[in-house]
């Protein structure tokens, strides 16, 4: 994670803050949008899309860094990983919010009380960052009891709900 000073008050540094990063798998998986959006027409040459996300996946590993600054992307880069941003599920919500009975951290999605509010004023990357944490964690019951719930696609949702275990009443 990348981390910055903010604003120094009476020549005191304030706390550090995380800065908003894109995870080197958020640009993985761009790039497999893309290769499925816009393949190749040669199997060579790349579209200007995955060019521009390969030189930045290129360059996180030869580096080896995690995370991408968001605001310091090329323009191309930054455009084919903001679409395929818009093809993900913006919040990881499961209409099951235990932030508002007051616990820190909501059972539903993982977010905390914060992330929550925040939400809709946080930008693409720290969105994304909040979501590599609850999906690392994976301890949410988006991830588990109501993993039919956050299921994008029907038939996914379908083997999520098959899969849990029956409680064994009466028999």
């Amino acid at each position: 994670m990348q981390w910055s000073f903010t604003k120094r008050y009476d020549s005191i540094p304030v706390l550090l803050v995380p800065m908003a990063g894109i995870h080197i798998t958020d640009i993985e998986a761009a790039i497999n949008y893309w290769r499925q959006k816009n393949p190749s027409p040669d199997g060579v040459a790349l579209p200007r899309e995955l060019r521009a996300l390969a030189e930045i996946y290129a360059l996180m590993v030869y580096y080896k860094e995690d995370e991408a600054d968001e605001f310091t992307l090329p323009l191309a880069a930054a455009e084919a990983w903001q679409v395929w941003y818009a093809s993900t599920p913006d919040t990881p919500c499961i209409a099951i919010c235990s932030t508002f009975q007051g616990d820190p951290e909501c059972k539903g999605c993982g977010r905390s009380f914060e992330e929550v509010q925040m939400w809709t004023e946080m930008t693409p990357g720290e969105k994304r960052s909040v979501w590599r944490r609850i999906t690392v964690e994976g301890t949410s019951w988006r991830f588990n009891r109501y993993a039919e719930r956050a299921a994008e696609d029907r038939s996914l949702a379908r083997a999520a709900a098959e899969a849990q275990v029956p409680l064994g009443f009466g028999g």
